[in-house]
């Protein structure tokens, strides 16, 4: 009897060890898609101007491989869903704000901003299966350190399996902090750039409307054009940097392009 009860342990304990060898090669074998690119856009030299640059952007997502593409609107942040039930997704979310230098413009003297980083989170919701809202919610670091939400809707209209368009309105509100360092004139500022002195407040900043048109060549490759307009508005509007150099309506068109691949993954 205890030779049958070694010999049953013996054969339990290969079971389990064989068990495990088998579910060690699942740990690794999980796959990611990763996708990069790069964009180039003709926008504004400055939020509120009324001359245009050229400026390249970085692509970057990852998604589970064999998941479709995930939308993307061309006023999204960086970010990745925590939880994704296919309908709803939450999760972090980050933008770069460029720093305003005065040798970007002449109207910039004495106007200067270094670079930010909005930091935050954000929520999909596909009210229908054509129908994509989202709103991020991000608090600034660096040039600014005031809060900042974008409220979009896009309607998503796949033409054929390639081509697919999309577009709907905009809103961004900002907080006294997020308004201050871009709007508003100090005292020096005025002597320096020769603009009257001015306090900007936070709430609405702007309001518009974006639009799309995204082709996959093939999984792998990927293009994309859009247009977005956003119309200035509150104390960012009424800014004299705004009214007496720049203007109310900003406008950006751009392109990008973008290549996917998998990789393991050990989760």
């Amino acid at each position: 009897m205890q030779a049958v009860r070694v010999i049953c342990g013996v054969a339990l304990a290969a079971f389990s060890a064989g068990a495990a060898l088998a579910a060690e090669p699942a740990l690794i074998t999980k796959q990611w898609t990763v996708t990069v690119g790069v964009e180039g856009s003709v926008l504004p030299t400055y939020e509120g101007s009324d001359r245009y640059m050229l400026r390249p952007f970085p692509l970057f997502d990852v998604r589970k491989a064999g998941t479709p593409p995930t939308f993307h609107a061309p006023r999204d942040g960086f970010g990745f869903g925590l939880y994704d039930n296919g309908r709803f997704r939450v999760g972090p979310t980050a933008k770069i704000r460029f720093p305003r230098r005065e040798s970007d413009d002449t109207d910039l003297r004495g106007l200067g901003v270094d670079w930010a980083v909005e930091v935050g989170a954000f929520a999909d919701y596909w009210v229908m299966p054509w129908l994509r809202t989202r709103a991020e919610l991000r608090q600034g670091f660096g040039g600014h350190h005031g809060v900042v939400a974008d409220v979009t809707a896009d309607v998503v209209v796949p033409v054929t399996p390639s081509l697919t368009f999309s577009g709907g309105p905009r809103l961004t509100l900002a907080s006294d902090k997020a308004e201050d360092p871009y709007y508003s004139v100090t005292a020096s500022q005025a002597v320096t750039s020769g603009l009257p002195v001015y306090t900007a407040k936070g709430g609405v900043h702007s309001w518009g409307l974006g639009a799309q048109a995204r082709y996959s060549w093939s999984p792998q490759w990927t293009t994309y054009t859009y247009l977005e307009y956003q119309r200035l508005a509150g104390d960012a509007a009424d800014s004299p940097l705004v009214t007496q150099r720049g203007s109310r309506d900003q406008i950006q068109v751009g392109t990008g392009l973008t290549y996917s691949f998998d990789v393991p993954g050990l989760w």
